[in-house]
C-alpha cells in the first residue's frame, strides 16, 4: 500500500495502517479538493491509535537522542485512550522510556476534586500517567479546585508554564459534536488562551453520562484556549464514529468559523486529522466520490450511486434516465454501464431480492441474540425476533451486561417499598417481616443519602440489576419468548459501578465462548449500532468477535488494545481467567446478522435483508419497549443528539427505512428492520 503523503513538512515516518492516502492543504490530491486540512482515515479505530502512539514514540526517542524533552498536550475522553494503551504497552514490553516527556493536559471541569470520579486528574492518572515513568514535576493538569476569584491568576500561569518549557511541541486532541477543541465552545476567538469558560449545552448533554444526569455536569470548566492550541509545533486532531461525522465534514471542508472551533486547525501549518472510516462517512470522497474523482465502478459502488440520485432527485431507480446521471457527476457510471435502463433494472433487482418475508426465513435453527443492554433486543430487531419465533426456532437472548447503572435512584426505593407493602402478602412471619423491613430501609435510606453520581453500594447496584432483567423477562413474553430463553452474562468488564468500564479481558471473552459452545448456535444476531454515548455495544462487538475466533478455533488475543473500539477506559488488572483458546476447537461459523435502530440504522444501500413490518407488528414491537419502564419517559442515557425516547426512535427509523424503499420503487410497507449479514466480524 502507499506510504501517506507528507504534505508542506518532513515528520518521523508513519506507518502505513492508513487506508486513504492524506490530503495536501486545500487538496491537490485526487478526491480531496475540497477538504482544507490533511486527513487520514483507518478502517478502524485500533490502527490509529497504534500509528499516533508510534509517532509519538518516535520523536520521543528523537528529543532523546539530542538530550531534549518532548512537550505534549494531552486531551481526555473515549477516543485518546487507545493512544495512551498502546504507549502504556510500549513502556512496559518494549522499554520506551517517557522520562523526558512533558505533559499539559487541556482542560478540567470547574469546580471540580481531582479525585472525583468524573475530574480529568483522575482520568489522566488511570488511563496514562500511573502506568509511565513520566516524572511528577514534568505533569501539568489544570486544577478544578481553587477559589473562583484565583482562577483568572492561575490560568496565566498555565499560560507561563506552557512558555517555561519551550511550547507545546506536539497537541493531540479530540472533538466535541459541537465543533469544539479542548473547551473552546462556539464563539471563541482564535486569539484565546487559558481561561474559564461557560460550557455549551450540547457539550454538557454529551457528558451527562459521565456525571448520570444532565443536571450533575459543571456549569464551567478550565481550558486551554484556541489561540494556545494552535501555538503547537504539531497537532492530531482524532475522531471516530458516526456521530462525530457531520462536524467533521464541517471542520475538514467548511469555512473557517468561530461557530466550529475545530475549523481554525485549518489555519494551522502542520495540523492532520486521524480519522476512522465511521467519522469520515459525510466527506465527500467518502459519501459520493464520485462528485470528486474517477471511481471503480464495482457493484457496491455503483449501487450507492444509483440509490444516491434516486433520493437527491425524487424519483424510483427505475425512473431514472441517462440524463439524470450526465446532469449529476455520473458520466463514468454510464460509460461503464452504457444501458442505463438494463443498469437500474440490476439495481432494483438487487434491493428488491434483500427483502425477506417471514415465511422465507429460516426456521427450526439455534440462534443466539446478543443484547448489549437489556433492551437492545427488542429497540433494534423488535420485529426480527418476532419472526423468528413464528418460525418455531430455538432462541436464547443474551444480555450481555445488566444495565444498572442506566436505573435512576428512584426506581430502586419504588420497587423497595413495593417489596416493604407486599410482605404480608408474602406470607412472611413478624420476625421475618421485621428483618426485611430493616434491610429495605437500610436500602432505601442508602440510596436517599447518595450523593449525585456518586458509586452505588453493591447491593443497590443488584439492586437495579434485577429491576433490568425482569424488564427484559417482560419485553421477550411479549414477543412470544419466556424466562427460560433469556440469559443474563453479566460480564465482568461492565461490573465496574462507573458509566466508564474496565476494558475487554479473557474473562468477558470466556463468558461469550462459554455460551457459543453450549449452543452452538446457527445463527448469531450482534449490536452493529456503535455510536452508544457510554461505547458499551463497542466493548460487547469486540467481545462477541473474539469468541467466535475461538470458537472458529482462532488465535484471540483479549488483552491487546481494541482495534474496533474507542471505548474502553482504564488499565485496571483484573484476575487472571483462562485463556478462551485453552479448549478451542474448530467449530461451525454461525451466520452472523447485525442489527442497528437505537442510534442508526443501516443504509439501504448497505444492509442485505429487509424485514418488513406491519403495523401491528410495530406496535407488538414498542409495546415490548415499553416493558423497560425504568427507560421509558426519561432514560438516564438517551444520548446527547437525540431527544426522543427509545421507542420513539425505532417507531420513527423502521417507518423512514420503509419509506425509502417505497420511494426507490419498491413495493410498500409499514415499516421494516434492516440488517447486515456475514460470516465474519
Amino acid at each position: 500500500m502507499e506510504m501517506p503523503v507528507e504534505p508542506q513538512r518532513q515528520k518521523t515516518p508513519l506507518e502505513s495502517s492508513a487506508t486513504v492516502s492524506r490530503s495536501p492543504r486545500r487538496g491537490t490530491n485526487v478526491g480531496t479538493q475540497r477538504e482544507r486540512v490533511p486527513v487520514l482515515i483507518f478502517d478502524q479505530p485500533g490502527p490509529m491509535a497504534r500509528q499516533v502512539a508510534r509517532h509519538i514514540a518516535n520523536l520521543v526517542e528523537e528529543r532523546q537522542a539530542v538530550g531534549q524533552n518532548l512537550v505534549l498536550g494531552l486531551p481526555t475522553g473515549s477516543t485518546p485512550i487507545g493512544v495512551y494503551q498502546h504507549l502504556v504497552r510500549m513502556h512496559r514490553e518494549e522499554g520506551l522510556d517517557l522520562s523526558n516527556v512533558v505533559t499539559f493536559s487541556l482542560d478540567e471541569y470547574f469546580p471540580m476534586e481531582p479525585e472525583s470520579l468524573q475530574s480529568y486528574h483522575r482520568f489522566m492518572r488511570e488511563n496514562f500517567l500511573n502506568y509511565v515513568n513520566i516524572p511528577e514535576e514534568n505533569i501539568h493538569i489544570p486544577r478544578g479546585d481553587i477559589a473562583k476569584e484565583e482562577v483568572e491568576a492561575y490560568c496565566l500561569t498555565y499560560e507561563h508554564e506552557i512558555e517555561k518549557a519551550g511550547g507545546i511541541d506536539l497537541m493531540l486532541l479530540g472533538v466535541g459534536r459541537s465543533g469544539h477543541i479542548g473547551f473552546n465552545e462556539p464563539g471563541s476567538s482564535r486569539a484565546s488562551r487559558t481561561r474559564l469558560v461557560v460550557l455549551d449545552e450540547i457539550t454538557r448533554k454529551d457528558a451527562a453520562s459521565d456525571f448520570f444526569g444532565e443536571e450533575n455536569v459543571p456549569q464551567e470548566a478550565i481550558t486551554m484556549g484556541v489561540g494556545t492550541i494552535l501555538g503547537a509545533d504539531e497537532i492530531i486532531l482524532m475522531a471516530t464514529g458516526e456521530h462525530k461525522a457531520p462536524v467533521i465534514r464541517e471542520a475538514v471542508e467548511g469555512e473557517p468559523s468561530k461557530t466550529v472551533t475545530a475549523t481554525y486547525l485549518q489555519e494551522h501549518g502542520d495540523a492532520t486529522f486521524y480519522v476512522d472510516r465511521a467519522a469520515a462517512s459525510e466527506l465527500t470522497r467518502e459519501k459520493t466520490p464520485w462528485v470528486v474523482q474517477e471511481v471503480d465502478w464495482e457493484h457496491a459502488v455503483t449501487k450507492r450511486a444509483v440509490i444516491w440520485l434516486s433520493q437527491k432527485l425524487g424519483k424510483s431507480v427505475l425512473q431514472l434516465e441517462k440524463k439524470d446521471f450526465h446532469r449529476n457527476h455520473l458520466h463514468g457510471l454510464t460509460q461503464a454501464h452504457p444501458d442505463i435502463d438494463a443498469l437500474c433494472q440490476s439495481i432494483f433487482d438487487d434491493l428488491r431480492g434483500r427483502i425477506t418475508y417471514g415465511g422465507e426465513l429460516f426456521s427450526g435453527e439455534r440462534v443466539i441474540v446478543f443484547s448489549p443492554h437489556p433492551d437492545d433486543d427488542v429497540i433494534s430487531m423488535g420485529g426480527m425476533l418476532g419472526r423468528l419465533v413464528e418460525n418455531g426456532n430455538d432462541i436464547d437472548v443474551a444480555y450481555m451486561t445488566n444495565g444498572s447503572v442506566a436505573v435512576f435512584d428512584g426506581d430502586v426505593k419504588r420497587h423497595l417499598r413495593f417489596v416493604k407493602m407486599s410482605m404480608d402478602q408474602l406470607g412472611l412471619g413478624e420476625e421475618e417481616r421485621a428483618q426485611v423491613d430493616e434491610r429495605v430501609m437500610e436500602h432505601i435510606n442508602t440510596v436517599r443519602g447518595k450523593a449525585p453520581a456518586a458509586i452505588d453500594p453493591e447491593a443497590v447496584q443488584r439492586f437495579k440489576a434485577h429491576i433490568r432483567y425482569t424488564e427484559a423477562i417482560n419485553a421477550v413474553e411479549v414477543m412470544g419468548l419466556h424466562a427460560a430463553d433469556t440469559r443474563f452474562l453479566d460480564m465482568p468488564f461492565y461490573k465496574t459501578g462507573r458509566v466508564r468500564k474496565d476494558p475487554i479481558g479473557e474473562a468477558d471473552v470466556q463468558v461469550v465462548l462459554d455460551l457459543l459452545r453450549e449452543v452452538e448456535p446457527d445463527h448469531v444476531f450482534v449490536a452493529g449500532d456503535l455510536s452508544d454515548p457510554h461505547g458499551t455495544h463497542r466493548m460487547c462487538y469486540k467481545a462477541i468477535r473474539e469468541a467466535l475466533k475461538a470458537y472458529r478455533g482462532g488465535h484471540v488475543d483479549a488483552a491487546a488494545p481494541p482495534e474496533d473500539t474507542d471505548a474502553a477506559s482504564s488499565q485496571n488488572g483484573r484476575s487472571e481467567a483462562p485463556s478462551p483458546t485453552e479448549e478451542a476447537g474448530e467449530s461451525k461459523a454461525p451466520q452472523v446478522w447485525l442489527y442497528r435502530g437505537a442510534w442508526q440504522e443501516w443504509e439501504p444501500g448497505r444492509a442485505d435483508v429487509f424485514i418488513p413490518l406491519s403495523k401491528n407488528d410495530l406496535r407488538r414491537k414498542i409495546e415490548a419497549i415499553f416493558r423497560h419502564e425504568s427507560q421509558k419517559d426519561r432514560a438516564l442515557f438517551p444520548g446527547a443528539y437525540d431527544d426522543r425516547e427509545f421507542w420513539q426512535r425505532a417507531r420513527d427509523r423502521n417507518r423512514r427505512t420503509a419509506e425509502t424503499l417505497d420511494a426507490l420503487g419498491l413495493p410498500e410497507f409499514y415499516a421494516a428492520e434492516a440488517f447486515v449479514t456475514t460470516e465474519e466480524m
